[in-house]
């Protein structure tokens, strides 16, 4: 049996390279593309992603991924940006209409005294429930975030994350999962979830 071929969908983020590497490092054979072909192929499809949420999903109607994305079928990970866009909509940008493959709506984290927006470091996980991808996760274990929107806790919620409120970090619904935090800068917690998702995870 051949390596996983993972299609890491072409957003345009600066974090791709170092999402490929992390997924290098655990086996995957994951390939950076924006062919149709390519990801409704693969074995598992990541949505990586940085920045806006208005220009994110620019990137994806451009490149004519909408569709393709509602088509995938086998496990999909949206990652940072990439999980936020999975949802219904943002409100940022002054209101950003997403994918709409999980319910729910996107909202800006708000100020509280001592806490800084954007919500930018190491943070702790707490689990709702039971889950394939975060199997290997420890209670407790932490994160690098960086977010100023962020998704509240929903029926879909995995992990939680608290910053100025109780926040969704690790979601699912179905075949479609979402981190809201950035495995490929959080050590062994990002490794083993990016593990979890390309070996372990059912297709």
């Amino acid at each position: 049996m051949g390596r996983p071929r993972v299609a890491l969908v072409d957003s345009g983020g600066t974090n791709i390279g170092s999402v490929r590497y992390a997924l290098d490092r655990i086996g995957a054979d994951a390939r950076l593309t924006s062919d149709p072909a390519d990801i409704l192929a693969a074995d598992r499809v990541i949505l990586p992603g940085v920045g806006a949420a208005g220009a994110g999903m620019r990137r994806l109607r451009q490149a004519g991924l909408v569709d393709v994305l509602h088509q995938v079928e086998q496990p999909l990970l949206g990652v940072c940006l990439g999980m936020q866009l999975l949802f219904e909509r943002s409100a940022e940008d002054g209101g950003t209409e997403c994918l709409g493959l999980l319910a729910g709506e996107v909202v800006p984290i708000p100020r509280a005294p001592g806490l800084r927006v954007p919500h930018m470091g190491w943070n702790t996980l707490t689990a709702l429930r039971e889950d394939p991808l975060t199997a290997g996760l420890a209670d407790g274990s932490r994160a690098y975030f960086v977010h100023s929107y962020a998704v509240p806790v929903t029926p879909d919620t995995v992990l939680t994350t608290e910053h100025s409120g109780t926040w969704s970090a690790v979601v699912r619904h179905g075949n479609r999962w979402g981190a809201q935090f950035h495995p490929e800068r959080s050590a062994r917690t990002g490794a083993r979830l990016l593990r979890d998702f390309v070996l372990e995870v059912a297709p």
